[in-house]
């Protein structure tokens, strides 16, 4: 099993609903940024070719930890015991690190059979997401 982990700092941006126009579909500019920042990382790390396989997806979504909360709050969401259950959702968090990865490291987001996403608090915002496929 060959595994790839990448880490992709700074806060995760959750991909937005695009918008309509008589002249097509186009992502928010903010979605669209943040997948060029995740293909800019992720082609640092990327394989000499795209993989093909089934893919096994995992991503831990770090979020700010709040100004506003208590020092046993901190404390709390440091240690993992308290998780973020605010908006963005997870599925909208993951959507948008899938689609920058997506012609960077694999061919298309079809292959990931299995996903595995997670939201946590940090000091220190970033994702960490952990890819695994067989050897051909």
């Amino acid at each position: 099993m060959n595994v790839l982990k990448i880490e992709i700092p700074g806060d995760v941006q959750a991909q937005q609903r695009p918008r309509v126009t008589r002249n097509g579909t186009f992502d928010p500019k903010e979605s669209k940024d943040y997948k060029s920042f995740v293909r800019l990382v992720a082609s640092q790390v990327a394989p000499d070719t795209l993989i093909t396989e089934e893919i096994i997806l995992s991503i831990d979504v770090y979020r700010k930890i709040p100004k506003s909360f208590s020092k046993k709050k901190h404390q709390q969401a440091v240690e993992g015991a308290l998780r973020p259950t605010t908006k963005p959702d997870i599925d909208n968090l993951a959507k948008g690190i899938k689609d920058g990865l997506s012609k960077v490291i694999w061919h298309d987001d079809s292959q990931v059979t299995e996903l595995v996403a997670r939201k946590w608090y940090s000091d220190n915002p970033r994702a960490e997401v952990t890819i695994e496929w067989a050897e051909k």
